[in-house]
């Protein structure tokens, strides 16, 4: 297991560019198995989640190359199989999303459940009762979900709760399906608006997407499209929080204002300088950072995946700070960590309560999950002393190259490589 070595303090100065967003980019991924034409994705990060997300499509019968600007994907005539194994479905809750598409597209699919996550229960129970919606039927057996219809028909579903997988899911397959869908109370994430992008390029009827309703005319068949994956909006955030946390200045390009409004409007608070324009994010802190409260909520509310992140940079505000966590019911393991560098934060069930300024110091700690990677980073960077975060498996399933993107705006971090098994 590769580990980070990061010499703190420092102060981040300079620019980065952020990477396709990762969330943005498996469902586009999964939408190749709706067509037998060519798809090319450009901007596709180079993480570990898409790597396992191509493995998973190589399975299904998806050829796939990489390109100087991304992947371009074929699924020439059907899916070679309809069965998603737990071999691969393990690695990667989001490898669900090929359940709508290989229903929609093959008639039947097979598909492991995903299993269990660090960060809390995700259950699919909504995507499947969406698919049940559209005339499929759904068995539950052995540990996988098999889905089959002779082809889906048009309908309207409502989640009982917003999605964000869930309604990429059922967009997907909807496309296919004989007739109109509308699914309302539908997740709002840009990932989804980006998605329908995609979708549209490729010869689907759908409008309404980024809002709580999303119409669908379904068509016979889609086609070829070329399509730009959205800039990582958690990966700008992250890299955001780190001026604020290091007191310095940084600019990400291809970060847009209106997907990052809430982290915005806090790090305003929090007394730092924000500055956007057409392509890219400034963020720069010159003075005693003040605390602010925050509350996670599905989108437009503050995102859960900058929590931990946040959580991080109220450790150097002036005074006490209070973090509630809405969404999921596990994504607090990052506090002991913190802990283990100095931070003085107390939790209540889904209330942190963060008093600082801490002087944090370096320590060895240890990455539970992608977002709690990030926070350990983000402190580390802000510490004294050497810090070692282990398990960055995790960083490096969401995150492109991080630890040279801080080294070019001053960080002084370096990727130890693990040694080869004997």
């Amino acid at each position: 297991m590769d580990r980070f070595r990061i010499e703190g303090p420092c102060r981040l100065r300079g620019s980065v560019t952020a990477a396709g967003a990762k969330n943005a980019a498996l469902p586009a991924l999964a939408a190749c198995l709706l067509t037998e034409a060519p798809v090319e994705l450009t901007r596709v990060p180079r993480v570990r989640d898409i790597e396992t997300m191509r493995q998973l499509l190589h399975h299904l019968g998806v050829v796939s190359e990489s390109t100087d600007e991304g992947v371009r994907l074929q699924c020439t005539g059907l899916p070679t199989t309809d069965d998603a194994p737990y071999q691969l479905v393990k690695k990667m809750r989001a490898s669900a999303l090929v359940l709508g598409p290989l229903v929609a597209r093959l008639g039947h699919a097979r598909v492991s459940l995903p299993g269990g996550c660090a960060i809390g229960v995700r259950p699919i129970d909504q995507h499947l009762a969406g698919l049940e919606a559209l005339g499929a039927e759904v068995a539950l057996e052995h540990g996988y979900v098999t889905a089959t219809a002779r082809r889906l028909v048009g309908t309207t579903f409502r989640f009982s709760n917003p999605t964000v997988g869930g309604t990429e899911n059922l967009m997907m397959a909807a496309c296919l399906a004989h007739g109109t869908t509308v699914l309302e109370n539908c997740a709002r994430e840009p990932e989804i608006v980006d998605l329908a992008r995609l979708l549209t390029e490729m010869g689907a009827q759908l409008r309404g997407a980024g809002s709580e309703r999303i119409e669908i005319q379904g068509v016979d068949t889609l086609g070829s499209a070329r399509h730009p994956i959205v800039g990582d909006r958690i990966e700008a955030g992250t890299y955001l929080i780190g001026a604020a946390i290091t007191l310095g200045d940084v600019t990400v390009r291809h970060a847009k204002a209106a997907d990052l409004a809430p982290l915005l409007e806090k790090l305003a608070d929090c007394g730092c300088h924000v500055e956007t324009d057409a392509d890219g994010l400034r963020v720069r802190a010159e003075q005693s950072l003040v605390p602010c409260d925050v509350a996670t909520a599905p989108h437009p509310g503050f995102p859960t995946d900058l929590q931990a992140q946040l959580m991080a940079l109220m450790t150097q505000a002036v005074g006490t700070a209070s973090i509630e966590e809405t969404v999921f019911e596990n994504r607090f393991q990052h506090v002991p960590e913190l802990h283990r560098m100095g931070a003085d934060i107390r939790v209540n069930g889904s209330h942190a309560t963060i008093h600082g300024p801490s002087r944090l110091s370096g320590a060895n700690v240890m990455a539970t999950d992608l977002r709690a990677s990030a926070s350990l980073v983000l402190a580390a960077l802000a510490a004294e002393g050497t810090t070692v975060v282990d398990r960055i498996y995790h960083l490096d399933r969401g995150y492109e190259s991080m630890e040279l993107k801080l080294q070019s705006l001053g960080a002084r971090v370096e990727r130890i490589r693990s040694s080869p098994a004997a």
